[in-house]
């Protein structure tokens, strides 16, 4: 008998074991699947690459966006070693873009840019018809002649209604020879639509980045985004976040 008890308790010891160690595996399969159910939290956008959207970073509640890194394809002004970047996407035919360049823009860069505390980057957001995708086209084209900034200013004083003819190809054209381009090689370049592809790579990137409207600017400091321009915001407001983003 005692060694039937004896037999007896060993199974239940053995049975115990087993069913602590089956309980344990399992707290750990739930622990792992509960860990990886998390959504990942992501800083901002560091070291020039993206970022997922929709979450938050520590930057005041900014939402984090797949927000394109500054490369040697930007039209950019000032030192791109800044410390300091703001991007504006925007679309030539939009009057709320234009107000912000006529507005803010110019002293922007007078104030920050030409200091180099602060590098200006202009993107297309071509979405407002045709005539869009055609002037961000042009002043592409212009720049292939080291004049994008100054068809950049021609359009943006230039617009006029949204595709009623203001920037219609012949139009266009005509603004290249107005700044002194060389015709012949500004029309091959604008014809053939060289930088067709390229403007709406530019769109598709500023829906990546969560822009829905024009103008939008982003405000990065080392790379991290610290602020946002929401529409033709007056200078002093935008002032007031390039300073704390200077600080």
């Amino acid at each position: 008998m005692e060694e039937n008890h004896t037999k007896a308790k060993e199974k239940t010891t053995q049975k115990t074991l087993i069913s602590a160690i089956i309980l344990a595996g399992v707290l750990i399969a739930l622990a792992i699947l509960l860990k990886d159910s998390k959504p990942p939290i992501r800083e901002g956008y560091s070291g020039g690459m993206p970022v997922e959207k929709n979450y938050l970073n520590n930057n005041g509640g900014i939402p984090v966006t797949a927000l394109a890194p500054v490369t040697a394809q930007d039209m950019a002004l000032g030192n791109p070693l800044a410390k300091v970047t703001l991007i504006v996407y925007a679309d030539f035919q939009c009057p709320f873009c234009a107000k912000l360049f006529q507005e803010s823009e110019k002293t922007i860069i007078d104030t920050y840019v030409r200091n180099g505390d602060v590098q200006f980057v202009y993107r297309d957001f071509a979405f407002l018809g045709p005539e869009s995708v055609r002037a961000a086209e042009a002043a592409r084209c212009a720049g292939d002649q080291g004049k994008f900034w100054e068809y950049h200013d021609y359009l943006f004083n230039n617009h006029n209604g949204e595709n009623e003819g203001a920037f219609a190809d012949p139009k266009l054209k005509a603004f290249a020879k107005t700044l002194g381009l060389n015709s012949v090689a500004f029309d091959s370049c604008f014809d053939t639509n060289k930088y067709e592809g390229a403007v709406i790579a530019a769109k598709n990137e500023g829906d990546s980045a969560g822009v829905s409207g024009t103008p939008k600017g982003f405000i990065l400091r080392d790379g991290q985004i610290v602020s946002t321009i929401d529409g033709a915001e007056p200078f002093t407001t935008v002032k007031a976040k390039i300073d704390k983003a200077l600080q």
